[in-house]
């Protein structure tokens, strides 16, 4: 009796191959929206940085030219969010996920510093809520009842870590500017928020290890406040 051959399909390859090819094409699309985002936060990065630099009477420049480019970044996540809507949420988004914490975070400093109030009257030292980032990002937040482009609480908590990481360094350069009111406005936000991570029963690692090292950030702070009042130059309104 001859033997059979054949008995596999090709078929079943091509159409495997068919698949590979249709997501090697949707990378591709999402890759050249991602490296647009990557630009954006370097350029909001950058703008920011200016504020270790920048007494707080002339912050709104910094803040206004920061929000140029956060609008820009807020675009580019607008067309990388109808994209990827089309597609299986957790097949593609660790492509994502990094440079959307980074918008995310940008936008954190930028509130904290003020950005969002107008003029002189612009509120610093305000945590932005996980909603009001999905606002400014125009995309909705920690979704479970469908399967589309959202904004984390992963996201958000570790953008939070990188702002505290940021604020522990303006708490030094601050001191070396002659402000002595905003290392305290940052050591006590720095505590708040840390408290907060402690109620969090964390399940991500990259999350837990990130909420393990605030302590030092406090500790950092408060160093700077201690070493201020040794100097006697913690302002006295804020000592009453």
């Amino acid at each position: 009796m001859a033997a059979q051959h054949g008995m596999v399909d090709p078929a079943i390859f091509q159409d495997l191959q068919a698949r590979i090819d249709a997501d090697a094409a949707v990378r591709d699309e999402l890759k050249d929206l991602i490296q647009a985002l990557e630009k954006h936060n370097r350029n909001i990065s950058f703008v920011l940085s200016r504020a270790h630099s920048t007494p707080v009477s002339d912050l709104s420049s910094v803040l206004n030219a920061a929000q140029e480019h956060i609008e820009s970044a807020v675009g580019t996540v607008s067309t990388l969010s109808d994209k990827a809507s089309k597609v299986p949420y957790y097949k593609f988004n660790s492509m994502w996920s990094r440079q959307v914490q980074t918008t995310t975070y940008g936008i954190l400093l930028w509130g904290w510093l003020g950005g969002t109030g107008e003029g002189s009257g612009a509120k610093t030292g305000r945590l932005l809520t996980i909603e009001e980032v999905g606002d400014k990002l125009k995309i909705p937040v920690n979704l479970k009842d469908r399967d589309a482009f959202h904004l984390t609480i992963e996201e958000y908590l570790l953008a939070l870590t990188e702002l505290i990481d940021e604020l522990s360094r303006l708490a030094r350069n601050a001191v070396t500017l002659g402000d002595y009111e905003r290392p305290l406005a940052i050591n006590q936000f720095i505590k708040d928020v840390h408290a907060g991570f402690q109620v969090l029963n964390l399940k991500n690692d990259i999350l837990r290890r990130k909420s393990d090292g605030l302590k030092y950030r406090v500790k950092e702070v408060e160093d700077v406040v201690y070493d201020l009042s040794l100097r006697n130059l913690i302002p006295k309104k804020t000592m009453a």
